[in-house]
């Protein structure tokens, strides 16, 4: 997949920039509304912002890859978050992450270059009775098996969620 995701306005990242300038500790919420705003934080917001707020470059930087949940580079459109927690492990979540692998056609933390799916695992999801399971998008689909993954994330269907 190309790491270049959509074109990123310049003028749009100092719209978002400007409305936080006076803000006393800015930094994440500003991150996270040009995450909002793009689906990850392209690297040219980061001199931008940094300069917004009286920051070097290397700490904008050092926040942004310090936190898990701020991404730079695109994300797909539906995030597929396949559980390794003990119950699913026990479960067959291992098989579940495999095939999810195999319909995706990504590795985990991989983004699919159609840019609509992004293949995540999480250590737990709390629906440890429902295990094995995956979230896609918000919907959390419990009780997985082969032919459900096959279902739900099939090369000619389309994952719900």
């Amino acid at each position: 997949m190309d790491e270049k995701g959509p074109a990123v306005d310049p003028t749009r990242i100092g719209q978002i920039v400007e409305r936080y300038c006076d803000q006393r500790w800015p930094l994440i919420p500003l991150l996270q509304e040009i995450q909002n705003e793009f689906g990850y934080i392209p690297p040219e917001a980061i001199e931008p912002v940094a300069n917004a707020l009286s920051m070097f470059p290397s700490q904008v930087q050092g926040v942004i890859t310090f936190y898990e949940q701020l991404y730079t580079k695109p994300r797909g459109k539906k995030v597929v978050r396949v559980c390794r927690g003990t119950a699913c492990h026990v479960r067959g979540g291992k098989t579940i992450l495999k095939l999810a692998k195999q319909h995706l056609g990504v590795e985990e933390g991989q983004t699919t270059p159609d840019l609509e799916y992004t293949l995540d695992t999480v250590a737990c999801i709390g629906v440890c009775a429902m295990a094995p399971n995956m979230v896609i998008g918000k919907q959390t689909h419990g009780h997985l098996n082969p032919k459900k993954v096959s279902q739900l994330l099939g090369r000619t269907g389309d994952a719900r969620g």
